[in-house]
């Protein structure tokens, strides 16, 4: 038993360690990891996915070849937690195929393509968490530009559609039926994704930021195929929940008001609350398996 404790120290400690890592990472230098270096180390027969690994660690100061505590954080995590993505299949993706975004501004909101560079990481998807407690970020990176929709607030990204909105979004757009309402809209991915199945009917839009609202609506929402199943509202998200859940005239229920887990748990909580007062309505909410992984 005491071994056991032992071990799942360790592994929490194991867990914070790599989530600073990746963290400082992430928000520092997400391009420190150029082309040549990856061409340099593939010239010795590995894969792509191992040189940006080898490269990530050496720049977090990680000596995988003679020291062992680095060599088993390699192994439990790294050579699980980085992909390199397809390119295509994203690009087929039915939101990237039919909705051109422009580059235009209303207010303090503006629409725009953003970027990532070759070898640029970038979380990709929702956190994993082992049998054994261990929790394995995602993270993606392309071998060439890979171009992505975006909604800056004040210059700085505030919603994208990359490859982890799409991943993270797989299910709940599954799940959808009937007549859907989603918490914040974003450029509507969410909302287009459903649209488009023959078993939503109607589609419901809360949304409290009028220069988003606007911009949707006029330069995103006349290219959807199924506009007519779309109506948005203007109003904050748990004052419309508070208002007009009970009246049961939503079958699913898809909440998106967070910009990731750092300040979703708070609203992920408070929005779940609803559930008990509305059996028979499904919830669903963005990125909850990393989300859970805080709580």
């Amino acid at each position: 038993m005491e071994r056991d404790k032992e071990t799942r120290t360790q592994i929490e400690e194991d867990n914070r360690t790599v989530f600073a890592l990746l963290s400082h990472y992430l928000n520092q230098a997400p391009d420190l990891i150029t082309s040549e270096e990856i061409q340099e180390i593939t010239a010795y027969g590995v894969t792509e996915e191992y040189a940006f690994n080898v490269i990530l660690a050496g720049a977090f100061g990680l000596d995988i070849n003679e020291h062992a505590y680095h060599k088993e954080l390699f192994d439990h995590y790294f050579m699980r937690m980085t992909h390199k993505l397809d390119m295509s299949e994203y690009y087929n993706n039915p939101y990237y195929k039919n909705i051109e975004i422009p580059n235009v501004q209303i207010g303090n909101s503006r629409l725009k393509y953003e970027r990532y560079k070759p070898y640029e990481g970038f979380v990709c998807n929702d956190i994993i968490r082992t049998e054994e407690g261990r929790q394995l970020p995602q993270i993606g990176f392309f071998d060439e530009e890979f171009r992505f929709p975006a909604v800056l607030e004040n210059d700085r990204i505030w919603m994208t559609i990359t490859p982890n909105e799409i991943e993270t979004m797989k299910e709940p757009v599954e799940a959808a039926f009937g007549n859907v309402l989603t918490f914040g809209l974003g450029l509507g991915y969410y909302a287009y994704m459903v649209s488009i199945k023959d078993n939503v009917s109607s589609v419901t839009i809360v949304e409290a930021n009028e220069h988003v609202i606007r911009l949707f609506k006029k330069h995103i929402l006349p290219q959807f195929a199924h506009g007519h199943k779309i109506r948005i509202i203007q109003a904050d998200a748990f004052e419309y929940a508070e208002r007009e859940l009970s009246s049961g005239a939503y079958d699913y229920v898809f909440t998106d008001l967070w910009h990731d887990v750092s300040d979703g748990a708070e609203l992920y909580l408070r929005m779940k609350s609803y559930e008990e007062h509305n059996p028979n309505t499904v919830f669903s909410y963005w990125i909850e398996k990393s989300i859970l992984c805080y709580l």
